[in-house]
């Protein structure tokens, strides 16, 4: 089956749907015979950005999107934007690092009784499939951001057998790190820096990142939507740099300029980590991607206890350490695949993002 072929006719809801995330989703879908996306946001002027950019972009097919003003962390809302809905990309998060670290209650409000107002709206709704996105930052989680999105994700998880067995819609989530050019990331920190002589700024030049593109994000939401059942979590196989490799592949690209090193910013990591050894116990190998089966433990703690599972723990973690490592070239190559740079090397103004 092809995914767009699933998607003919339905509703689509992307909660967070002005972000990065979203826009490319529209990219991909807007002219495939899906019936209808709706755009859920707080913020009205990138709604209104978004809508003019359709209008001039995709006047033949800009009527396909509806836009819902709300907030997840607002039921009544979700509620109402998931009336009549078949599926949802759950993707409003607070998702900047030192945001989360000075005001953690906030990251707690969106991003886990966010995520659990999502699955009530659609569970009420009888939504067929939610793919909730998740950061690797979830996997043994240092910082606010990180530990909220954890807690998501055992939301999700812990709610997919019940919303399954009551209404049919099945809960699934995927995992993945650094998405290049997104908002907050550090590219265009650096593009702009060079571009007004200035120093690069880096943390620290051995830290290694994932990196991944927009459209390799949505082939992962897109892979779950199709693969998943109650309560799987799906990871994309990923590339990954040093920061520094990846500061000296921004200058290849828009010219050098001084480095600057400034230490770690609050509650970041060495490294990433996409999956936990623990994780890898109960992991499928798809190919480019992994599966990890929820956790199907009940409350009978003497059943565990007594026939308790032999293994405990998996191989190695799959890091950004340890995973496949670009050099500075395939840095540069890597890179080159985003808009956000192509845009930059054009003087063209960016599309609107989430």
């Amino acid at each position: 089956m092809q995914i767009t072929d699933a998607f003919k006719g339905k509703t689509l809801v992307i909660t967070g749907g002005t972000g990065s995330f979203g826009s490319t989703v529209l990219k991909h879908f807007l002219t495939t015979e899906i019936g209808e996306i709706r755009i859920f946001s707080r913020d009205e002027k990138k709604q209104d950005m978004m809508r003019h950019v359709l209008q001039a972009k995709y006047p033949e097919h800009c009527s396909k999107v509806q836009f819902y003003i709300g907030d997840v962390r607002n039921l009544d809302s979700v509620r109402d934007v998931m009336h009549g809905a078949n599926y949802v990309f759950h993707a409003a998060a607070l998702k900047e690092v030192p945001s989360c670290e000075f005001f953690p209650m906030e990251a707690v409000r969106t991003n886990i009784i966010g995520t659990d107002n999502v699955i009530t709206a659609a569970v009420e709704n009888k939504v067929e499939r939610v793919v909730f996105l998740s950061t690797d930052k979830a996997a043994y989680p240092i910082n606010s951001m990180g530990m909220t999105k954890a807690v998501g994700e055992k939301v999700v998880q812990a709610r997919a057998q019940k919303a399954f067995e009551r209404g049919g819609t099945v809960l699934a989530c995927t995992r993945y790190g650094n998405v290049m050019c997104s908002r907050g990331s550090v590219i265009p920190l650096f593009i702009d820096q060079i571009k007004n002589h200035r120093p690069i700024t880096i943390t620290d030049p051995n830290m290694t990142r994932f990196l991944m593109n927009l459209d390799e994000a949505v082939d992962l939401v897109a892979f779950a939507f199709e693969h998943a059942e109650p309560g799987d979590l799906f990871i994309q196989k990923a590339d990954a740099c040093t920061i520094g490799d990846l500061a000296d592949g921004v200058m290849k690209i828009f010219g050098q300029t001084e480095k600057k090193i400034i230490g770690t910013r609050h509650g970041e990591k060495l490294y990433e980590t996409l999956m936990t050894r623990e994780e890898r116990l109960r992991a499928t190998d798809m190919g480019d991607y992994y599966r990890i089966a929820p956790d199907g433990r009940s409350l009978n703690y003497d059943k565990f206890y007594v026939e308790g599972d032999v293994l405990t723990e998996g191989d190695e973690s799959y890091t950004s350490h340890n995973t496949k490592r670009l050099d500075v070239d395939g840095v540069v190559k890597k890179i080159m695949e985003t808009d956000y740079v192509k845009e930059e090397l054009e003087g063209r103004p960016h599309s609107v993002e989430a």
